[in-house]
């Protein structure tokens, strides 16, 4: 079944012939991953690029560096500056930043669309543990270092050039561009046509009962795989489509396994059976334990991951392997309950590290999970 680089590929469609659609989104989303800081650097900040300015084989190995599924972002790269629909687009202010003492993994990137529509990427976690580290923060504080920065930028954007804005991303990149567009100003809201957030996690439940999340509300386009973790932590909503996905359990956050045909992604009705209980099991978990106490998990669990001298996602899987015996002391003095949380994200976490350090190997299906549940 296709995935966003057959689509690439072969969609050669113009956007004035085929209309922005979702799939779209999601490609520009995950182009967003690529570090472009070699391309960009040297230019002045308001200097535009084109997106096939992108590709440079006399930079790939800096392009690539430590990016979630390599091989597939190679593939992405050249397809997407070959094809007429995306090649032309133009790019403009570029920003990456990293910073371990504020706990902040922020990049976002700015498109350029035909009839004088902006989108604006924000990146989501990369392959980073401080990237993770600021994810779950999310589960204890509002703003995280990231979310300001989403806002700082869409307002920025905003200010400097006219035209209707959207906003969107994957991961915690989708939850920056709602947070962006729940706190911008009434003005730059009305400028707003879309919001995507693909996969990404949600709020707190105050936060969507609020009046900045409801004045956007409408605008918010929201995929989420049949298996979703990610996107449905803190997720308090219904408002969100369900894409068919050839990934197993975790590993359907990877946009390159969700299915796509000519114009749009394959849906289904429902989250699997085993999706369901996991989310449920977790906000159980949330809204039993205070912020004190999820935050106390969060920092056991990044020091727990410290523990093992991962830097980044790629290194933890067989960290963890290694330094089991370090991870079971620095675990020893848990309560039972965060333990067996800290445990499973553990195993998550290096799931998605196996599957960046094997680009090439194949996923199971995921049969055994996709049966839908009843209605009732």
């Amino acid at each position: 079944m296709a995935n966003i680089v057959d689509y690439v590929k072969k969609q050669f469609n113009d956007l004035d012939n085929l209309p922005f659609n979702p799939v779209d989104s999601l490609v520009l989303s995950q182009f967003a991953y690529i570090r472009f800081d070699a391309v960009f650097k040297n230019k002045k900040e308001d200097q535009k690029l084109y997106v096939k300015d992108m590709l440079r084989a006399d930079l790939f190995d800096k392009l690539l560096k430590d990016v979630w599924a390599p091989k597939e972002n190679n593939e992405l790269l050249y397809a997407i500056a070959a094809n007429p629909r995306f090649r032309e687009l133009e790019m403009v202010h570029y920003v990456n930043k990293h910073d371990n003492q504020t706990e902040k993994q922020f990049s976002a990137v700015t498109y350029f669309l035909p009839d004088n529509i902006i989108y604006i990427a924000f990146r989501g976690t990369d392959s980073s543990i401080i990237g993770w580290k600021e994810d779950f923060n999310m589960s204890f504080a509002m703003p995280v270092p990231s979310q300001d920065e989403a806002l700082a930028y869409l307002n920025m954007i905003a200010e400097k050039y006219e035209g209707k804005i959207m906003v969107g991303g994957h991961s915690k990149g989708g939850n920056l561009a709602i947070y962006a567009s729940m706190f911008t100003s009434d003005q730059i809201k009305k400028r707003l046509i879309a919001i995507y957030s693909h996969d990404g996690p949600g709020f707190q439940r105050e936060v969507f009962e609020g009046k900045e999340y409801q004045s956007i509300a409408q605008l918010i386009k929201k995929t989420i795989p049949q298996s979703s973790m990610i996107g449905m932590l803190l997720e308090y909503q219904d408002n969100h489509a369900i894409v068919k996905s050839k990934g197993f359990w975790f590993m359907q956050h990877d946009p390159f396994l969700w299915e796509v045909n000519e114009t749009d992604f394959l849906y289904q009705t429902h989250l699997t059976n085993g999706a369901v209980y996991t989310n449920k099991t977790i906000h159980q978990w949330l809204r039993s334990s205070t912020a004190a106490e999820r935050e106390l998990f969060v920092d056991t669990l990044y020091e727990v991951i410290k523990s093992t001298n991962a830097q980044t996602l790629g290194d933890l899987g067989d960290n963890i392997i290694q330094d089991g015996k370090n991870i079971l002391a620095a675990i020893k003095d848990v309560d039972d309950k965060t333990k067996s949380f800290i445990v499973q994200t553990l195993k998550d976490l290096a799931a998605l590290s196996f599957k960046n350090l094997l680009p090439n190997k194949k996923n199971k299906g995921d049969e055994d999970e996709t049966e839908d549940i009843d209605d009732n």
